[in-house]
């Protein structure tokens, strides 16, 4: 199968929409962004042996792959729209092809986005999804923005992604029911609905990609703190359950992947918590005083470096 013929066959046939006047086919998309909107872009990438295991299902790494690109959208408070595809693959394998197209097909319909194009070519397995949203000017959540005595808030759960992971990784450790920290970590599902309605109103915001604390740590770079409680941090029971809480609270700080947001609040609006269509915890306050500092269920207080997963780590 070549490569023309490999697109024509998996990735053509798209949903007609208003804001594509071209799709797939050409060498650009025509794309009409709606009026009084601003654009939001984001690129991700999966790479075989760094972000999956080799014999992965392509079904679930279609779902991850796109899952955790318009996570980015979610954590921008911007609505999806289109998305474009670049496929590196040692062959075309119409086994592998067919149910990645497809569950990647169902996928952007619950996400109401479409793909314009994209490209394929021979190699180590890699995939990357570049996705296109839309934001009305000043309602974008943003990293910078947050401000002394703003709460600390998060959706869902933390640290799943990572047990899921984990389960993968040690086959002694998936005995039992381990489909839900699994579907937590192949199937992200991004909180576009808490992102819309906080657009505007919260502080500062991003989804948690790297790890709570290295991603709080990006919204403190204006030298600005924040005091965490350990206790208070959202854990599923399946997590626990399995692994035990401590191992559990690791992970929620530093695991990554969740793909959940994390954004601040000023107290004056904490009352709009209630209203939103997820779970959403406040897990602690942004300060004045510089740096990451974790309260202990025994009252102690101890600092802590925003670390969390790095491709490039200094030696």
């Amino acid at each position: 199968m070549g490569e023309f013929e490999l697109i024509r066959r998996y990735f053509a046939r798209q949903p007609a929409v208003d804001s594509v006047a071209l799709g797939i086919g050409d060498d650009c998309a025509l794309l009409q962004l709606p009026i009084g909107r601003q654009l939001a872009v984001s690129i991700d990438t999966l790479v075989e042996g760094t972000h999956f295991l080799a014999g992965s299902d392509p079904a679930r790494l279609a779902e991850r792959l796109l899952g955790a690109a318009v996570s980015d959208l979610a954590g921008m408070a911007a609505e999806p729209l289109w998305f474009t595809l670049a496929l590196t693959l040692p062959e075309a394998d119409p086994a592998w092809l067919e149910p990645f197209a497809r569950r990647l097909s169902e996928r952007a319909a619950d996400f109401g986005i479409v793909l314009v194009g994209g490209d394929t070519t021979r190699g180590h397995r890699t995939m990357s999804v570049q996705v296109h949203g839309a934001v009305e000017p000043g309602r974008a959540l943003t990293r910078r923005g947050a401000q002394p005595g703003d709460l600390v808030c998060v959706t869902g759960t933390l640290g799943d992604s990572r047990g899921g992971l984990q389960t993968l990784l040690d086959q002694s450790a998936a005995s039992g029911d381990v489909d839900w920290l699994r579907q937590r970590f192949y199937c992200p599902e991004p909180r576009l609905a808490v992102g819309h309605r906080i657009g505007g109103i919260a502080t500062a915001g991003l989804d948690i990609s790297d790890g709570l604390l290295a991603d709080l740590g990006h919204l403190l770079e204006d030298g600005l703190g924040a005091e965490i409680e350990l206790d208070g941090l959202p854990l599923s029971a399946a997590l626990v359950a399995r692994f035990g809480r401590e191992q559990a609270r690791q992970w929620a700080l530093s695991g990554g992947e969740d793909f959940e947001l994390c954004f601040t609040l000023p107290e004056a609006q904490r009352s709009l918590l209630a209203s939103l269509s997820d779970q959403v915890t406040v897990v602690g306050r942004i300060e004045a005083e510089s740096g990451l500092r974790l309260r202990h269920p025994d009252g102690r207080l101890e600092s802590v470096a925003a670390a969390g997963f790095d491709h490039f780590p200094d030696n």
